[in-house]
């Protein structure tokens, strides 16, 4: 094993670079993806269905990825080939997500084919799918390369600049388009949008791989048959301590609430705070005429998506520090407070300036969901076994989001109603009535817990 330099802050920066593409990515992602399939014909249930990409790739690519990185040999390097393969099909899926229409309709033509009205669809869902297996199939191997080329004593510095880059990249992706129509009267199209998440991906990722070389790894004769048994993990993890099991149910809930709004949001903007009635089954000659109604909205949520991840950077370190002076716990239940006070303000009062500053008080809860429950579970692990239990634990990050994803969208499905003009719409503020319930219950968990003391 060679010995690891260390990094000075241009090391830093190109190696957090490929981080701000992924989650440059990924809010585009987010802010976009009902637009585009409700477009196409997707009803709030199915728009649902079709999140299920990522708790799915979440819970299954991401661990099975990262235990794949660790046997790699490539000449390439453990970790490199995972972060720019993932990075080069995530672009292709960002290109092709807005273009479906277009796309099937070629292939139609080209192979003389009768297309399916629902063809598009499909294809844009395909498209999510694997745009969100691709993330993970880079985030994992991005996450391990901290302890493969970072020095020990540099860790917490390398996770603190992929944080900064989470931050930014979040910022950057949702600001830019209502920045340049703010400031030159340009409006981006969402093709073009897309085609930029595609690039900071890319070329970010193409950067940090060029930049930060990987040690040559060869694992042992005992590596290489060594098996993960994933029940005997499972029991030694809630095996930690009975406030183990305590700290997953506050974080079974508070994912529930948190991806409520994640989900949700752009579509509440569009179709409750914008007045938009659902699109997905009415004439052409009536979507164009909702085609300006549509945009604002959407850049609404953009500029919302950028406050909310703005006021999370800002106050990520002050939590840090309040926690340490008056515990994780009593911080972590104020933050969650303030996020369910924010739902219930969205739900019930649908302003854009107010909903704007709700959002940003709903950052300060998501910059303690960032860290907090994290620094709970940590007082409780046992030495060498970070990994497997930081992997276990994400299961109750990834499995709330199928709740949400399945019953929260059939039961908005099931809450439609006729506007003035006779269109149907449908009630999307009911989600925040229910990510704030459950931000509650959250922390009426997080107060049974009992701290170790110091």
């Amino acid at each position: 094993m060679e010995e690891l330099k260390k990094f000075n802050t241009a090391k830093f920066l190109s190696f957090a670079l490929g981080f701000f593409g992924l989650q440059f990515a990924w809010q585009m992602r987010i802010i976009l993806s009902g637009p585009v399939t409700e477009n196409l014909g997707a009803s709030p249930f199915i728009f649902g269905l079709i999140w299920l990409a990522g708790p799915f790739t979440g819970m299954v690519v991401q661990p099975l990825i990262g235990a794949l990185s660790d046997k790699t040999t490539s000449r390439f390097g453990r970790r490199r080939p995972y972060l720019f393969g993932g990075a080069v099909l995530s672009a292709l899926a960002l290109w092709a997500l807005p273009n479906s229409e277009l796309i099937t309709n070629t292939l139609g033509s080209t192979f003389h084919m009768l297309i399916h009205p629902l063809a598009a669809l499909c294809f844009a869902a395909v498209m999510i799918w694997i745009l969100d297996a691709c993330v993970n199939i880079a985030q994992g191997p991005y996450r391990a390369l901290v302890p493969d080329v970072v020095p020990q004593e540099q860790h917490s510095v390398a996770n603190s600049y992929i944080s900064l880059a989470i931050g930014l990249g979040s910022v950057v992706a949702a600001g830019t388009a209502p920045f340049l129509k703010w400031a030159f009267n340009y409006q981006m199209s969402i093709n073009a949008q897309f085609i930029m998440a595609a690039l900071a991906f890319l070329l970010g990722m193409t950067w940090t791989c060029m930049m930060i070389k990987e040690r040559k790894y060869e694992p042992k004769a005992e590596e290489k048959k060594e098996k993960l048994d994933f029940i005997k993990s499972l029991k030694e993890f809630f095996a930690l301590s009975p406030e183990v099991g305590k700290i997953c149910w506050m974080q079974f809930f508070t994912w529930i609430g948190n991806m409520c709004m994640m989900i949700y949001f752009t579509q509440y903007a569009i179709h409750t705070v914008f007045g938009v009635p659902d699109l997905s089954s009415v004439s052409e000659v009536v979507k164009s005429t909702y085609d300006h109604a549509v945009l604002a909205g959407t850049n609404f949520s953009s500029i919302c998506f950028a406050i909310f991840n703005l006021v999370c950077f800002i106050v990520a370190i002050p939590i840090g520090v309040l926690s340490v002076k008056f515990g994780n716990k009593k911080v972590h239940i104020i933050s969650m407070l303030s996020m369910a006070l924010a739902f219930l303000g969205m739900a019930f009062c649908h302003e854009p300036k107010f909903v704007a500053v709700l959002m940003g008080l709903s950052g300060i809860g998501w910059a303690s969901i960032c860290a907090l429950p994290f620094a709970m579970l940590s007082q409780y692990i046992k030495p060498g076994t970070e990994g497997s239990v930081m992997g276990i634990f994400n299961i109750f990050i990834a499995g709330p989001q199928v709740f949400v994803c399945t019953l929260v969208s059939w039961f908005i499905n099931r809450c439609s109603f006729n506007d003035n003009l006779g269109l149907v719409n449908f009630h999307w503020e009911y989600t925040f009535i229910i990510g704030a319930v459950c931000l509650l219950i959250a922390s009426l968990v997080a107060s049974r817990v009992v701290q170790k003391s110091n």
